[in-house]
This record gives C-alpha cells, sequence and structure tokens, in this order.
C-alpha cells in the first residue's frame, strides 16, 4: 500500500516537473515574471500590513515601504538564484535561471536593491533607528543566503528579518512605541510560528537544509510548529477579541493532515501554501481598507 503511495506521489512529482519545465522555457512576460517570483513577496508584506492593521494606521502613509520591502523580496529572491544556480542538484532553479547568466541576474537583484532602497530614503530620514533597523534586514537576509544550509537557525534568521523588524518599523515610522504591548507579541507570534511552520514545509519539499533530519524529525517539526501556532493563536484572538485573526488557528490543521504520517509530500502542497500566504496578504489588504473607510 505504502509503495503504492509512493509511487504515485512520484508520478505526481514527474508530471509536475515536465509542466513546470515548459511553462519555465516558453519565452514572454510569464518566463521573466517567474524569475522575480513576485508570488513570494507576501512574506515580508504580511507583517506590515499586520502593523497596519492591529495599529489602525492609514496604509497610503507606508506606501513607500510597502514598495520598498517587495523591491527587497525581488532584490532577496533573485540574489538566492544567483547563489543556488551553481548548485547543479538544484533543479528547480536550474530551469527557472535556464537561459540567464548568473551576472544577468545579479544586475536584476541590485536594481532591485537600489531603487528599493530609495523608497527607505524618507522614513530614515524622519526615524533613523529605521535605517539601522534595515541594515540588519539586509545582513539577516544576505546571511541567510550564504548560509541557509543550516536548519532551524537559518528559520529564525527569516523569521526576525522578514516578520519582527518589518513590524517595527512600521510602528517607528508611525511614531508609535516601537515595544509591542502583550496582545501585540501574541500576534506577531502568530504570524512568526505560522511562517516558521510553513518554511519547513518549504525546505522539506525542497529537500532543503531541514531533509538533514531524518522524516520522523522532520515530521516532528512541523506538527510542533503547527501546534504552537494554534496554541498562540487561540491566545492572540482572546487578547485582541478580533474574530479576524482566528484563521491561523485554523489553517495549520492542514499541515498537521498531510504531515501526519513521515512521508515525502508533493510540490503541490507547496505551491498551496504560497496561494494561501497570497491569499492571507489580501485579506489583510482588505480589512485594512474597510478600517480605513469605517473611520
Amino acid at each position: 500500500m505504502e509503495k503504492n503511495e509512493e509511487n504515485e506521489i512520484r508520478t505526481e512529482e514527474e508530471i509536475n516537473l515536465e509542466l513546470s519545465r515548459k511553462l519555465i522555457q516558453r519565452p514572454g512576460t510569464s518566463r521573466r515574471l517567474g524569475l522575480l517570483r513576485l508570488d513570494y513577496t507576501f512574506s515580508v508584506i504580511v507583517p506590515c500590513l499586520m502593523a497596519i492593521y492591529l495599529n489602525n494606521y492609514v496604509l497610503w502613509n507606508y506606501l513607500d515601504i510597502l514598495v520598498g520591502f517587495t523591491l527587497y523580496a525581488i532584490t532577496g529572491n533573485t540574489l538566492n538564484d544567483v547563489i543556488d544556480m551553481r548548485d547543479p542538484n538544484d533543479l528547480e532553479t536550474k530551469k527557472r535561471t535556464e537561459g540567464y547568466h548568473w551576472k544577468e541576474i545579479l544586475v536584476v537583484s541590485l536594481v532591485g536593491f537600489i531603487f528599493g532602497s530609495m523608497f527607505f530614503v524618507r522614513t530614515i530620514i524622519e526615524n533613523w533607528i529605521n535605517g539601522v533597523i534595515l541594515v540588519l534586514i539586509i545582513g539577516m537576509v544576505v546571511l541567510y543566503c550564504l548560509k541557509k544550509d543550516i536548519p532551524i537557525i537559518n528559520q529564525i534568521l527569516l523569521g526576525i528579518s522578514h516578520v519582527f523588524l518589518p513590524y517595527i518599523m512600521i510602528k517607528i515610522d508611525a511614531g508609535g512605541d516601537p515595544l509591542m504591548n502583550s496582545w501585540e507579541w501574541f500576534a506577531m507570534l502568530t504570524f512568526f510560528t505560522f511562517a516558521f511552520s510553513g518554511q519547513i514545509v518549504h525546505e522539506v519539499i525542497d529537500g532543503d537544509a531541514i531533509t538533514k533530519f531524518s522524516p520522523k524529525v522532520q515530521q516532528f517539526l512541523i506538527i510542533f510548529s503547527s501546534l504552537s501556532t494554534i496554541f498562540v493563536s487561540i491566545i492572540g484572538v482572546i487578547l485582541t477579541e478580533d474574530l479576524y485573526l482566528l484563521p491561523f488557528v485554523i489553517i495549520p490543521l492542514g499541515s498537521i493532515y498531510t504531515f501526519r504520517r513521515p512521508t515525502k509530500s508533493t510540490k503541490g502542497v507547496k505551491d498551496v501554501g504560497i496561494i494561501l500566504g497570497n491569499v492571507i496578504l489580501i485579506y489583510f489588504l482588505v480589512l485594512i481598507l474597510r478600517n480605513m473607510l469605517v473611520l
């Protein structure tokens, strides 16, 4: 029975890889946008939107920071590809960057960094501490790209640089106290644990650093982080009295079910996670716009 399931998974993976190869080789706009991986930008934009939503800020006042982080996400994605494309075993990156020289992708990364940095000029002039935080974010992302083969540590680097620090930057830019109160901490921990478990799933499927552990350890980490997300989310909903945070209580159940056995999952699970991240981005964006209309 288990062999049949493994064969079915392998068959599905082969079909997905073949379709992916055909799509990536297809010339035109879709291939160029695929190189930027814009669908990954939610990871750094959602924490900013959470800060705006939880504190009832006006979205337009932080548009430059949001766009700046979007361009920085492109910088991080392309820099990551520059490093990964030298690994002959990384087939996904190899297919995505097929036809490009690493120097060309590096130029895209540098352009994104330069223009993205310009969007942070205003907040740095008004709040010099945001310049320090931005340097920390850049340093952590570069360190992750260079040392992402270290399991767990790389997840913490991503969590701090993509979740906590952007959230604090928005609060400082708004003139608020960067030291979050108890309900804010639980709201942030909710998304941190959610992002942490999602990144572990991502690495398990891609065969990255976390796969240095045995399948049972991988399964334990996913289930433990998912249960932690549920626990922290429940406390967050109680403290904030905000029912709109309830999805974070329910969503981790999907990861627990998918990895209920220590078996290899399909690439489709990763794609569902990326789609889910973008749904969360739209979710908070709509909540913010609704609050602005009410206020």
